[in-house]
């Protein structure tokens, strides 16, 4: 977790230093719905490499919101699911689910160069 004095002043800047990413935002998406698995994570997040899903989960674990858990087990099993902290994130992601439907529903263009 960051420690209290690396985080900046403004609320808003520490949740968007925290989440302001489009693969974390989507990792904690999936992680709604239940514990995964790293394979189960990579193909529901269609176009992301093995080397940044797993940056992005090791970052997101040092900060308190993926808990990982592995089983002593061969092959090895890794599952991620979100801790209370990343649960606390759902508010957040039900108003840009809500937001995102409505700017859809107004039948707005996509803004150039954002991804199809």
């Amino acid at each position: 977790m960051l420690k209290r004095y690396h985080l900046p002043d403004c609320p808003v800047e520490t949740a968007l230093m925290l989440m302001g990413d489009r693969w974390k935002l989507l990792i904690v998406r999936d992680l709604l719905t239940g514990t995964k698995r790293f394979g189960e994570l990579r193909k529901s997040l269609s176009g992301i490499s093995q080397k940044v899903l797993t940056q992005h989960l090791r970052i997101m674990e040092e900060n308190g919101l993926v808990d990982r858990k592995v089983y002593a087990q061969v092959p090895p099993k890794v599952e991620y699911s979100l801790t209370e902290t990343g649960r606390g994130l759902k508010p957040i992601h039900d108003a840009m689910w809500k937001w995102g439907e409505e700017y859809k529903r107004k039948g707005k263009r996509r803004p150039p160069g954002s991804p199809a």
